[in-house]
């Protein structure tokens, strides 16, 4: 098994797509990047903590590489915008890569290489994972318990949407 944090806004959107991918051991909503130990939610909501709302990806690379894993979290969320993803603005909403290993160091450089352009440039950060806070228990599985809820609907429901139709090939066989 190997981790990978993963920010992309919201982690309540990213939990959710990643969710219903196969070879995807758990994931797990938290806050990383920043300097605060163990922070709140509503500490990083200030922006003050440095941290960014987070995804922590256990994964099976013999059923799902990194570079699938890449791919969905380019296509599944805006990396051309500082600090920003929809309605949510903060640095706590930023587009970031929290690496384990120096192989997936080299690997999410090299994607990110190959997709950048002038017109185009990607801000996510690249950074080695100091440290990941988990979210607090309410934040946990969001879209599967608030289902109905109108930004379930509104945000989460078209990514997921979108994820399933683009990347039917890597989806969990029980969706």
């Amino acid at each position: 098994m190997e981790t990978i944090i993963f920010g992309g806004g919201c982690f309540w959107c990213t939990e959710a797509v990643f969710g219903i991918l196969s070879g995807i051991v758990s994931v797990k909503s938290g806050y990383a990047g920043g300097e605060t130990a163990n922070p709140t939610y509503e500490q990083v909501s200030s922006g003050k903590t440095g941290h960014a709302e987070v995804l922590k990806i256990e994964y099976n690379p013999a059923q799902i590489s990194l570079h699938d894993l890449l791919t969905v979290f380019f296509a599944s969320h805006d990396p051309t915008t500082r600090n920003r993803q929809g309605a949510d603005v903060g640095t706590q909403y930023r587009s970031i890569i929290l690496y384990t290993t120096p192989e997936q160091k080299s690997e999410a450089e090299k994607y990110i290489s190959e997709i950048n352009s002038p017109e185009h440039p990607i801000v996510t950060e690249v950074m080695l994972l100091k440290e990941f806070y988990p979210a607090e228990e309410y934040h946990q599985n969001f879209y599967k318990n608030h289902e109905e809820e109108m930004y379930s609907q509104a945000v989460i429901k078209p990514k997921l949407e979108k994820v399933e139709k683009e990347f039917q090939q890597l989806l969990k066989k029980n969706l």
